[in-house]
């Protein structure tokens, strides 16, 4: 027979189990002068899956590391958000560790340290989506970690400008390592100091209605680099070689160091490259085989538009 003690033990027992297995709700963290937390970091340290935090206009010296999944940071509006750090762990002003993180809106300036490889963000732990976000004057804009498989990061209506070093290491205006794909819309590429503008080691990149522009003074090196090969598509955008440079002799590279991935498709169409060197470029470089498909691209200045080389 089973007392009433016995059953109120086991209905205690009972909601302790629910409550446990229930989802816990998302809560909105809101950071800057007069909020729960003064800094950005100060809401990485305690933010939860889920969470989204909102921080207020204004400059933050400050870094945060971003540890867990499914988190949306974005600035509120009424201002800029700038976060000029120092560096986190001689990374970058974000490190970004979880996976499924959104930032939206936010300016990343200045990120620097002696071993030249310091980054706006870091990107080490999955998918990642970057809306809004202006990267100024750093040493990487963005720099992902090497493997990166199985894994998308999205940069959408963004500025990566003046970003680039080359100090024990070359850093670029973003460096992404070997993602599933790399996806970058309506973002401007603009003063890359040197270096490339855009590396890609992904399976698959995609590059529409952005801007990647040389500048006098500066001298970057490609303005775009696939250098393991992998799928291509580069619609619609904006490039202009020169007059300065890192390495005259082509805008878009495809497989320089190797063709590790897969190629299926390599598609340029409707894109207008001006070549301000007063030397003839390649607009479209492709080590080894396959057939791109070219339609629609407009050039201006000494231009090669295609050259074909041995495979490395």
């Amino acid at each position: 027979m089973v007392t009433t003690e016995e059953g109120m033990r086991a209905l205690v027992l009972l909601v302790g189990i629910l409550f446990a297995a229930a989802p816990t709700t998302a809560a909105t963290l809101e950071v800057g002068p007069g909020k729960r937390f003064s800094r950005p970091s100060e809401a990485a340290a305690i933010a939860r899956p889920g969470d989204r935090v909102v921080i207020a206009p204004g400059r933050y010296v400050d870094c945060a590391v971003w540890r867990v999944d499914r988190l949306t940071i974005v600035a509120a509006p009424g201002g800029e958000v700038l976060i000029t750090g120092p560096i986190c762990g001689n990374k970058a002003l974000f490190v970004i560790a979880g996976d499924g993180v959104t930032v939206e809106g936010i300016t990343f300036q200045g990120a620097a340290f002696a071993g030249g490889n310091a980054a706006g963000i870091r990107a080490e732990g999955g998918d990642l989506t970057i809306r809004r976000s202006a990267f100024l004057g750093n040493q990487n804009g963005i720099l992902t970690k090497a493997d990166m498989r199985g894994h998308r990061l999205i940069i959408e209506d963004s500025r990566f400008i003046g970003n680039g070093a080359l100090i024990h290491e070359c850093a670029h205006g973003l460096y992404a390592g070997h993602w599933r794909e790399v996806v970058v819309r309506r973002t401007r590429f603009e003063a890359t100091r040197i270096c490339h503008h855009l590396k890609s080691r992904a399976e698959r990149t995609v590059i529409e209605d952005s801007a990647f522009l040389d500048t006098p003074g500066n001298r970057a090196s490609y303005l775009i680099d696939i250098p393991n090969g992998g799928d291509l598509v580069l619609r619609n955008a904006t490039l202009r070689k020169g007059p300065d440079h890192g390495n005259p002799e082509a805008a878009v590279v495809h497989g320089a160091e190797g063709r590790r991935h897969v190629t299926r498709e390599m598609v340029l169409i409707g894109n207008r490259f001006e070549n301000l060197q007063p030397r003839p470029t390649v607009f479209f470089r492709l080590y080894g085989e396959g057939e791109p498909v070219m339609k629609n691209n407009r050039f201006s200045g000494p231009v090669t538009p295609f050259q074909r080389l041995p495979g490395r």
